[in-house]
């Protein structure tokens, strides 16, 4: 089995989708999938689909949309299979759970990834961390689940699970500016800072990327134009963190070289 939310919906059993093609449905299954082997109660799942506004007929609607995935579930074991599809989407007193390996749903597997990245950093072992960080974020294949109407329990789990994402990214580059990879970065900060205009600690990793390159120039325009955007749209001045950089940058701070910084982390 294989479930993927991080990107369009995909669920399939042995290549074969149990994907519904109506809208409702789709959001049932997302919610159930994102919380597989969790127990979800009836309430909750009204909640995600009708919002506050529930029809008379929500709870006997919530159960035939059930019986539709359970039968796509059916479908998709085949008709020789020992699983019954009441196995794999379970009814529990007051609930419903999708019973399926952890390890079957990306999103499972991009936390469980963020998490062993994380420890490998916190070890100080920047190698393994950034490339469990790596294999994190190449479990997405764009925003999660794009093509699901989104009710107020899935965008809080979308809002989580992007920030988380975003947190991982940054962490990832500041493992591999402390290893020297600042010019293999420079692309991709490139276009990060485009599609954050205003996120101070992707500009700040981009400015000591170029500087490390030898751009200093270049190091300072971004930051005059990241203060522009921050006084103009929302009236504030850049953080300490990212006017101290700047002056660091202006006095060519020893402090900013990458080849200093690893000779003191290898002493």
């Amino acid at each position: 089995m294989d479930i993927r939310v991080l990107g369009p919906l995909s669920a399939e059993i042995d290549g074969v989708s149990f994907v519904p093609s109506a809208g409702k449905p789709r959001q049932l299954l997302s919610l159930l999938a994102l919380n597989a082997n969790q127990v979800l109660p009836v309430p909750t799942l009204m909640e995600e689909i009708w919002g506050t506004e529930m029809p008379p007929s929500a709870l006997t609607t919530l159960q035939t949309y059930i019986l539709q995935l359970r039968r796509l579930i059916g479908a998709a074991l085949g008709p020789d299979s020992p699983i019954d599809p009441k196995q794999v989407l379970v009814t529990r007193h007051g609930g419903y759970l999708l019973q399926v390996p952890p390890e079957a749903v990306d999103a499972y597997r991009y936390e469980r990834l963020i998490a062993a990245g994380n420890d490998a950093l916190d070890q100080g072992d920047d190698v393994s961390g950034s490339a469990r960080l790596r294999e994190a974020m190449a479990t997405w294949r764009g925003s999660a689940l794009v093509d699901v109407k989104i009710g107020p329990l899935l965008e809080i789990e979308l809002v989580r699970l992007e920030e988380s994402r975003l947190v991982a990214l940054e962490q990832r580059i500041d493992a591999e500016l402390r290893m020297g990879r600042h010019a293999e970065l420079l692309t991709e900060l490139t276009t990060l800072i485009a599609r954050h205009p205003l996120h101070e600690g992707l500009h700040a990793q981009y400015m000591t990327a170029l500087y490390r390159a030898g751009r200093q120039v270049r190091a300072l325009e971004v930051y005059q134009g990241l203060r522009g955007r921050l006084v103009e749209e929302l009236g504030l001045e850049p953080s300490t963190r990212i006017r101290q950089l700047h002056r660091a940058i202006l006095g060519a701070d020893p402090g900013l070289d990458a080849a200093r910084y690893q000779r003191r982390a290898a002493a």
